[in-house]
């Protein structure tokens, strides 16, 4: 199973997002209302991005284990489902 390192960014006021970010499958970003609904919606996102690139017959990005975000308040390994 493939794992993607996720970067998530807490929200800096009441009332804020979370964003969450893909580190290494380009175009995967996202928002959630907190820390577990941003897990959900990154997970689908990369699920939803993995099978376009299927389908068109491209490769998944491969996993980069060096992956990392400065700013990022937290960095998660994410596995990616694709049905």
């Amino acid at each position: 199973m493939l794992r993607y390192h996720v970067a998530f960014h807490l929200p800096r006021e009441a009332g804020g997002f979370v964003v969450a970010e893909a580190l290494d499958f380009p175009g995967a970003v996202t928002q959630g209302f907190d820390l577990p609904d941003a897990r959900l919606m990154v997970a689908s996102a990369m699920e939803d991005l993995a099978n376009l690139l299927l389908e068109k017959g491209k490769p998944l990005p491969t996993p980069n284990a060096d992956a990392t975000a400065h700013d990022a308040d937290l960095i998660e390994l994410v596995p990616l489902s694709v049905a």
